[in-house]
């Protein structure tokens, strides 16, 4: 049980979407090294719209083509499917009718992203007639979207507009970070066309910026917020993900004893209430009276950057009990509804 309670405090430090595996310096035997990426794998897969991390290693998924604006844009999305924001860039990129590939990423050995220094997801690849590295789900989507509308830089030269800067995160621990991240590189002309007032503007990235900040840190705490809930998730997670009959058992009921113990960590650091919904339910709902009665979407008549980045965030959370809770104690059902059905035309 070493293993197990080295892979407790690794899991402890950061969401399950950026957990590592526990590094230690002498040499652990090899079923102790099963055991703790076994848990920490099915750590990772809680939060999804299926709830899973396929037992596939490396999978592709190619998406309907759409016509782009400006030349061939081949797209590659290096993933983990339960993270938040990794659905944030998927929810941009099927809206805008963008073709692209997804590869599934181990979330313990990453082999498949070992070509790159940057060690997190997501990872977009693009091909304009060059290949080119986005890091940064809100990066990624900003200089995706301003390519779309603007034809007077290449994607190159666009993704230079963002550079990432050092910076010291709450841990101490020296981190990148990209202090335009929200904006986009247009001229006026362009702005214009996109936010005919600089209101539109201000509020789009108001929420985007939120949605990074602090929605997404309300997934995790809601997820395994109570030892039932975690334990349910997990035995969905054994039961589709075919493990041996030892291997289910340890991840069922280690896994989510351990990410229940991680939840209140979370709770603890974002300092969220005893109960955690209610944090939840407050912050939904306050999207939902800034969307406001009288338009469909925050982006008006259909959605905006910000209306793609919070719904990327909340559906993760399909299939599971925090997402029926939220659907049942909020407003925000008709416009998540609405959010579906657009994307799912645009994608078709």
């Amino acid at each position: 049980m070493a293993a197990a309670g080295r892979a407790w405090r690794v899991a402890s430090l950061l969401p399950p979407w950026r957990l590592r595996a526990p590094r230690s310096s002498s040499a652990p035997t090899a079923a102790a090294v099963g055991r703790s990426r076994l848990l920490l794998g099915t750590a990772f897969a809680l939060g999804g719209s299926a709830g899973l991390y396929l037992a596939t290693r490396h999978r592709l998924w190619e998406h309907s083509a759409a016509e782009l604006p400006a030349g061939s844009l081949h797209l590659t999305l290096y993933q983990y499917k339960t993270c938040p924001f990794c659905s944030k860039v998927r929810a941009f990129l099927d809206y805008h009718g963008l073709p692209y590939e997804i590869v599934e990423v181990n979330p313990i050995m990453r082999k498949e992203i070992k070509f790159s220094s940057y060690r997190k997801v997501p990872i977009l690849l693009a091909n304009a007639g060059s290949p080119l590295q986005l890091n940064d789900s809100s990066v990624i989507i900003s200089a995706i979207k301003t390519y779309l509308i603007s034809k007077r830089n290449s994607l190159e030269e666009i993704v230079s507009f963002y550079p990432p800067m050092k910076t010291v995160n709450e841990q101490g621990k020296e981190v990148f970070e990209y202090g335009n991240k929200y904006w986009l590189m247009l001229d006026e002309k362009e702005t214009k066309q996109v936010y005919p007032v600089k209101e539109v503007r201000v509020e789009e990235m108001k929420w985007r910026k939120w949605a990074d900040d602090w929605l997404v840190h309300l997934i995790s705490p809601n997820v395994y917020r109570t030892p039932r809930e975690a334990l349910a998730s997990f035995d969905y997670i054994v039961r589709e993900g075919k493990f041996g009959t030892m291997e289910g058992l340890f991840a069922k009921y280690v896994g989510a004893a351990a990410m229940f113990f991680v939840s209140k960590r979370l709770k603890k650091r974002h300092q969220l209430r005893d109960d955690v919904r209610e944090d939840l339910y407050e912050a939904v709902n306050e999207w939902v009276r800034a969307v406001g009665k009288h338009r469909l979407f925050m982006g008006g008549n259909q959605p905006n950057l910000a209306d793609l980045a919070v719904y990327g965030v909340l559906r993760v959370m399909e299939g599971l009990e925090a997402f029926d809770d939220m659907m049942a104690h909020t407003k925000v059902q008709p416009w998540y509804q609405r959010m579906e059905e657009v994307i799912r035309k645009a994608a078709v």
